[in-house]
């Protein structure tokens, strides 16, 4: 897309009425385009319109109007989230209009270099991590996007001394032209969101989009563990950083001595970084990571890895690596109930973060999942719950991981019918779980789906499931 002030006198449309589409509205209106905002929610439920409308802004609710996009529309930003199937986008592309995130937008008023982070798992953990790590480092960051301050309302505030740390779905990628952060990382990639995406090349092809326009002066960082992300390395022009658990790196960001997979080791692990020049620096002993479970520690390697190709000095990140005690809904410690350990991890979206969530415990483990039904059949859940000692299912896909436990040989399998409401079907899980769970074992809510069968979010979910733990 053009610089924003280039629309100035042009139509512009902003589908969807969410604080990133509120906010990309006023940077447009601010810089002199005729900005409409549709939202197919009602008026009723639509607070931000008025507030749009004072300033002169156009808001339309209720639906998608027919004539909404038509051949003198110049640009149309989408939310995020907005498939690329509904009418009014299938018709901007049929004519040819540009179509674009907030990202986009953002990314062209900013006058602070960026780092973008995505990945399948892990997101919002590591970009709060680095936020951390570039404040103890004197490098003024901004954590902006999926979390923290809207996304164009930072770039605005934003000057060229300070950081743009922003978290990135695959959905805000996918809407991105000339996007280049400074710093790009790629975490990690699992099968989700195919629902939207349509499979898993689609998928795949919006997060490597974090660095299409990255050039030799900009760094990407990436999970040598991941062979997606290896696979790109051809397709990347920036220099790379990678971090790996498994392999002692000739350069990048490692643990030594190195992980093994499917085995137990005591061994006092280190964080390593190696330089261009191969000379090192221990970082922190993996045992004073503030976070439980071994994927934190890959998170804390790829928060290194951001922060190092930013410019922190490696030597302030250890301290920020044992005083950080994560984000609310990933692996949550609640409570104690009884002598059970409960821990909210509603965050966990897909198989691969249950996976991962199970890893991190050696206490026996009830777990909580179900939610939305985006095709999975679950089967990679087969391994890691032959080790659990019951399941309490719940939602759209209740039925399938009910087989998958079956067949994996748990013990206790009990699914809970849908009730009255959302709230007292979770209310119910939880005090099944709490029936099977003993002194020592851990009660879990890692769901490996969505929420949005039965909750607005996985926020909301999560709460509930908290509220009903202190409940207990």
């Amino acid at each position: 897309m053009k610089h924003p002030d280039e629309y100035r006198g042009k139509q512009v449309v902003v589908l969807g009425l969410a604080k990133s589409g509120v906010q990309v509205a006023k940077v447009l209106h601010e810089r002199g385009a005729v900005v409409t905002v549709n939202d197919k929610k009602e008026r009723d439920q639509s607070p931000e319109a008025s507030e749009l409308e004072s300033l002169g802004i156009s808001v339309i609710c209720g639906g998608h109007p027919d004539g909404l996009i038509h051949e003198g529309v110049s640009l149309v930003v989408k939310n995020p989230g907005i498939p690329y199937s509904v009418p009014p986008v299938q018709k901007a592309l049929e004519l040819g209009i540009e179509i674009v995130t907030e990202v986009e937008v953002a990314y062209r008023i900013c006058a602070a270099p960026m780092i973008g982070i995505t990945g399948s798992n892990g997101k919002t953990t590591t970009t709060t991590w680095v936020g951390r790590m570039l404040d103890a480092a004197g490098m003024r960051p901004i954590v902006a996007g999926n979390i923290g301050t809207p996304l164009c309302q930072a770039a605005q505030e934003a000057d060229e001394d300070n950081w743009m740390v922003v978290e990135l779905s695959s959905f805000q990628l996918k809407g991105t032209e000339t996007f280049r952060p400074k710093v790009g990382a790629l975490l990690n990639v699992a099968e989700t969101h195919l629902d939207y995406h349509g499979g898993m090349e689609d998928y795949v092809a919006s997060k490597a989009k974090l660095f299409a326009n990255q050039g030799p002066s900009d760094t990407a960082v990436l999970n040598w563990d991941d062979p997606v992300c290896r696979e790109l390395v051809p397709y990347i022009k920036a220099g790379i950083l990678p971090f790996s658990m498994t392999e002692e790196l000739v350069q990048g960001i490692f643990v030594r001595p190195s992980y093994v997979p499917d085995t137990e080791d005591d061994l006092e692990r280190v964080i390593i970084y190696r330089d261009y020049s191969e000379s090192e620096t221990e970082i922190a002993k993996v045992n004073t990571i503030g976070l439980p479970g071994r994927f934190n520690v890959e998170n804390a390697l790829a928060a290194c890895g951001i922060a190092i190709a930013a410019g922190a000095d490696p030597a302030v990140l250890g301290e920020v690596l044992a005083s950080f005690r994560g984000v609310e809904h990933r692996l949550e410690y609640v409570a104690d109930k009884e002598g059970a350990a409960y821990f909210n991890n509603s965050k966990a979206t897909n198989s691969k973060a249950t996976t991962m969530a199970l890893g991190s415990f050696k206490q026996p483990v009830v777990l909580i999942a179900g939610g939305l039904d985006r095709g999975s059949d679950y089967m990679e859940l087969l391994p890691v719950l032959g080790g659990v000692k019951g399941v309490v299912l719940l939602g759209e896909t209740k039925d399938k991981l009910a087989k998958v436990a079956s067949l994996a040989g748990v013990k206790h399998v009990i699914s809970v019918d849908n009730g009255e409401s959302a709230a007292a079907v979770l209310q119910e899980a939880v005090r099944e779980a709490s029936a099977i769970a003993e002194a020592g074992d851990v009660v879990l809510l890692s769901p490996a789906c969505a929420s949005w069968d039965m909750f607005t979010s996985y926020e909301e979910r999560g709460r509930i499931f908290k509220e009903a733990v202190h409940n207990l």
